[in-house]
């Protein structure tokens, strides 16, 4: 299935466990791979310069989590 990557904005989080992680703000883009890479609860531009891995480990979601995408995004485990 193929999606257009603005399709994905303001789309709601939420795990399989049915926990809600927030709403999709931003994402990162593997421009090598023509990927997604992460999909973020937080502007890109709102993000903390100081350590940028935590941020993303608190504020994204690796893509390759997402289960489906419909209304919302459907994420699994780590």
């Amino acid at each position: 299935m193929t999606i257009s990557v603005s399709e994905l904005y303001g789309k709601k989080i939420i795990s399989v466990e049915g926990k809600m992680l927030g709403e999709v703000r931003g994402v990162i883009l593997n421009m090598v791979d023509g990927e997604v890479s992460y999909i973020l609860t937080d502007k890109i531009e709102e993000l903390g310069r100081e350590d940028p891995r935590n941020e993303l480990q608190k504020k994204g979601v690796l893509y390759k989590r997402v289960k489906k995408v419909s209304e919302s995004v459907i994420v699994g485990a780590k």
